[in-house]
């Protein structure tokens, strides 16, 4: 590799470049559908014409309902204001033109010519069909067994409410009052960022079924918080004095993700469905059972030829307690789900709504279609699916980060001698790590084990589909609840997952609703990455951020359609404040 320190920044020019099919066609179709609109309305002149009206069109002759008139120009007003937020820069790490055998890029699924190496031109119909968009294309795609491709054309839905997944990117989102940078580059390869990553998931499998809360006295977790600790590239929290305790293995760093027991308390607190009772006791998978550990099986997966494995479930329904159960959760769970549970939770424990809901001081009114439950239920499977559609241009059209998995095949091919048989390079705190080698004493391998006999889902890494949909339902949630109520009388699965006791710790008092939220965002997001060995710690990080931002774009289009007025404040991730109003 060069060391010319702009390298990087000119390979990610370069990949961006390869995207601009892509791109220009999302563009085109997004303009050419406003200017579709624009016709349709009856309108006389351009779309110069359409912006000169103020972004209020004329509707189509004959319309003269005042009710649908009212609709057309709310709808005309809040495409008009999603067309005025730019497109974002969309810069890749530069992995796919920096190794001509694409060995640090996602093609999973995709015929294999070698350990750590697609075929070519397997990866050129594949990239073919992603640059064109035309069904056809991804027909075209020789793949290397029975596995599919988990909905790449999902990546070419034009955002309908809301921003647009384009307008998203390495920058902030002003226009949907996101100060964070939403969608950086992902860590490169050949990193020590990447190699911090991926020792953080090789204890993550060591520690699989070790209780979070035994990981204070357990001296694999004190063996991961000492080499984590001194990772200057390890982007989880650490103490006040720098270091990474057991206790913080795994976390986020987010307001309130540090505070009491490791699970979220809407993933435990029984609660209710109506009439049916939840006492969210989870089916999970037997300790000890690891997959991928052995070359021919992980090359088999790698082609998406099906081992015939698996997962062995425990007879016994447990609390959320371990890293497994997290895993075995995220596996079929709907994505939206602990987010619904976590409503329900709420609501039996009436936790008090957010102080700017209009009917808060209202004395002959509540809500119920709008700013009540109906609104708050229903209103979670919608904020879950523009997520999905957003988060699924970013894996596809720009990113193709590659997994986990890949990436620990690329640790034992470079282990075992092997590494000139592929391009891509690893930084050598992950060589080196403590990790590695108990994983290889382990297994006999320096493969990373997952939960999953199939491995990670045949779709891109980065940003991931669980965790943009949980910073976007966390952040609806947020929006009709009070997020500073503190959770009363908070609770902590014993260590064996079978009960629930009081949680007795100093900051018990702490526990407040946008705390918890925060944590169980991160709890699934990570229970379908770290946990699993599927995603990345900054797969789940960034994407919670796009999920907000997504979340506030939709809110901030919604509120056109509210009659109540109303203005609705409350605490983003980064402790700063959003505000949604009509008035």
């Amino acid at each position: 590799m060069s060391n010319n320190p702009a390298r990087p920044l000119e390979e990610a020019k370069q990949i961006s470049e390869t995207n601009n099919d892509a791109l220009g066609r999302r563009k085109f179709l997004t303009q050419a559908g406003a200017v579709a609109a624009v016709a349709a309305a009856g309108m006389a002149g351009t779309p110069a014409a359409f912006a000169q009206s103020g972004g209020v069109a004329s509707p189509p002759s004959g319309v003269i309902n005042k009710r649908i008139l009212q609709t057309f120009q709310n709808r005309m007003a809040a495409a008009a204001q999603e067309a005025s937020v730019p497109a974002a820069p969309q810069v890749t790490n530069g992995d796919e033109a920096r190794y001509p055998d694409k060995s640090g890029t996602f093609a999973k699924a995709l015929l294999q010519d070698g350990y750590g190496r697609v075929n070519l031109q397997a990866f050129q119909a594949f990239r073919k069909a992603l640059n064109s968009g035309r069904p056809a294309d991804f027909e075209k795609i020789t793949m290397g067994g029975t596995s599919t491709l988990n909905g790449p054309q999902g990546a070419m839905a034009l955002g309908m409410m809301g921003s647009d997944g384009v307008q998203f990117g390495n920058a902030p989102s002003l226009a949907n009052q996101q100060k964070l940078v939403v969608v950086p580059p992902a860590p490169a390869t050949a990193s020590a960022a990447y190699g911090a990553e991926l020792i953080e998931l090789y204890w993550g499998a060591l520690l699989r079924d070790v209780a979070f809360t035994d990981y204070a006295s357990n001296p694999t977790a004190a063996a991961a918080a000492s080499e984590l600790s001194k990772l200057p590239s390890y982007a989880g929290p650490r103490d006040n004095h720098g270091k990474v305790t057991p206790q913080l293995l795994f976390r986020g760093g987010f307001a309130g993700e540090t505070i009491g027991p490791y699970i979220s308390q809407y993933f435990i607190t029984p609660t209710y469905f109506g009439q049916q009772e939840l006492s969210q006791r989870m089916n999970t998978y037997l300790p000890g059972i690891d997959y991928m550990t052995d070359l021919s099986t992980w090359f088999q997966v790698q082609n998406g030829i099906d081992t015939g494995f698996e997962n062995q479930n425990d007879p016994q329904p447990r609390f959320h307690h371990n890293g497994r159960g997290l895993a075995a959760y995220t596996h079929v769970d709907v994505l939206y789900q602990a987010y619904f549970t976590a409503l329900l939770v709420m609501l039996a424990l009436g936790v008090p709504l957010n102080p700017g809901n209009p009917y808060v001081r209202s004395k002959t009114q509540n809500g119920f279609c709008s700013f009540g439950e109906p609104d708050f239920a229903a209103s979670l499977g919608e904020i879950a699916a523009r997520a999905l559609d957003v988060v699924w241009y970013h894996k596809w059209i720009v990113h193709l980060r590659h997994r986990p998995e890949a990436g620990g095949g690329l640790v034992h091919l470079i282990q075992t001698g092997q590494g000139s048989t592929i391009d891509s390079k690893l930084h050598s705190n992950v060589l080196n790590s403590q990790a590695v080698a108990r994983t290889f004493s382990k297994h006999g391998s320096y493969l990373l084990p997952q939960t999953f006999p199939e491995g990670s889902p045949t779709h891109p890494a980065y940003p991931t589909g669980h965790g943009t949909v949980g910073g976007a339902c966390i952040t609806l949630l947020k929006f009709f609840f009070d997020g500073n109520y503190a959770i009363p009388n908070p609770l902590v699965p014993t260590n064996d997952g079978l009960a629930l006791v009081p949680y007795t710790g100093s900051d018990a008092g702490q526990l407040t609703v946008n705390g918890e939220l925060a944590k169980l965002a991160r709890n699934v997001t990570f229970g379908h990455g770290i946990h699993a060995g599927i995603h990345w710690r900054s797969d789940s990080e960034q994407s919670m951020v796009l999920g907000e931002s997504i979340a506030i774009s939709v809110l901030q289009d919604k509120a056109r359609f509210y009659n109540e007025k109303f203005s609705i404040s409350f605490t983003k991730l980064d402790g700063t404040t959003a505000t949604i109003s009509n008035e």
